[in-house]
C-alpha cells in the first residue's frame, strides 16, 4: 500500500514528484499567510530570525497537513512525520522545514547547516575541490519504518525603514534529496551551492549557502517567490 522510500533512488522522477508536491504545500501555506506576515515584521520588536520561525510554524499549522504520532529531531523550525498521498501511491515522509530571514541585499542564497540537508555539497573552495556530506539521512528510519526525508526552507526578504522591518518577498525552496545527487551536484564544477560564512580557522561549523539562481536553472520549480499585496503569485513551472 504505501511505497518504499528506498527504492525511490531507481525512480528519480518520482523522488522529485514528491519534493514538488511538498514545496506546492508550504508555498500555499505561506502565501495564505502573507498579508499576516507583512504586518508581524513591521510591528514585532524581536530578531527577525524569530520572527520567520514563528511565522512558518503559525502559517503551516493554521493550514494543517496529515500527521504521524512520531517525533522528529533536528535543527529545523518545523517537523512532521506525516503521510503524503498522491492518486497513485502514498509514502510516510519525514518534512523538515527552515526559516531564514535576511535584508533583500541576500535574498538570493540561504545559509545552510549540513545537519539541514541529505546532499553532498561539491564545490571549490579556495582553489581546491571539497565534498562535504550532509547528516540528514536520504532515508530516515523511526521505529522500523522508513521515512522519504524532505527538506524545505522559507528566506524572508526584508527592508529596515524608518525602525520597521518591511517584508518584501518571500523565497520557499526545495533542497533535492541526496538520491537526487547526480542531477543536482555531480562534480565541484557542476554545482548549487556557494561558500558558507563560516572560518575553517577559527573553528568554525561547517556552513554553505544555497544558490536558488543555481538551482532555479537545474528545475525552476523548486524555488519559488511569494510577492507581498496586491501582487499575486504564480507557480513558477
Amino acid at each position: 500500500m504505501l511505497l518504499d522510500p528506498i527504492k525511490l533512488s531507481k525512480k528519480p522522477d518520482r523522488l522529485e514528484e514528491i519534493e514538488r508536491a511538498s514545496l506546492r504545500l508550504v508555498a500555499q501555506a505561506i502565501y495564505d499567510y502573507r498579508v499576516t506576515a507583512l504586518e508581524i515584521f513591521r510591528e514585532e520588536s524581536d530578531l527577525v530570525a524569530d520572527i520567520g520561525e514563528d511565522i512558518t510554524r503559525e502559517a503551516l499549522d493554521r493550514l494543517g497537513m496529515s500527521r504521524i504520532d512520531q517525533r522528529l529531531f533536528g535543527k529545523m523550525d518545523y517537523k512532521r512525520a506525516r503521510y503524503l498521498f498522491h492518486p497513485d501511491y502514498a509514502i510516510k515522509q519525514a518534512l523538515f522545514v527552515d526559516s531564514k530571514a535576511e535584508k533583500v541585499s541576500g535574498q538570493g542564497t540561504a545559509t545552510l547547516q549540513t545537519s539541514q540537508f541529505s546532499m553532498t555539497v561539491r564545490q571549490v573552495r579556495s582553489g581546491k575541490e571539497i565534498s562535504v556530506s550532509g547528516k540528514l539521512p536520504t532515508v530516515l528510519t523511526l521505529k522500523n519504518e522508513p521515512y522519504i526525508t524532505t527538506t524545505l526552507f522559507v528566506k524572508y526578504n526584508y527592508d529596515e525603514d524608518k525602525g520597521s522591518n518591511i517584508l518584501k518577498t518571500i523565497t520557499v525552496a526545495a533542497v533535492p534529496n541526496g538520491m537526487l545527487q547526480a542531477k543536482y551536484n555531480s562534480n565541484a564544477q557542476d554545482t548549487i551551492w556557494l561558500a558558507g560564512r563560516n572560518s575553517p580557522k577559527r573553528g568554525e561549523e561547517f556552513r554553505v549557502r544555497l544558490d536558488f539562481s543555481k538551482l532555479k536553472r537545474k528545475a525552476s520549480w523548486r524555488v519559488q517567490k511569494i510577492p507581498m499585496p496586491p501582487e499575486d503569485f504564480r507557480w513558477d513551472f
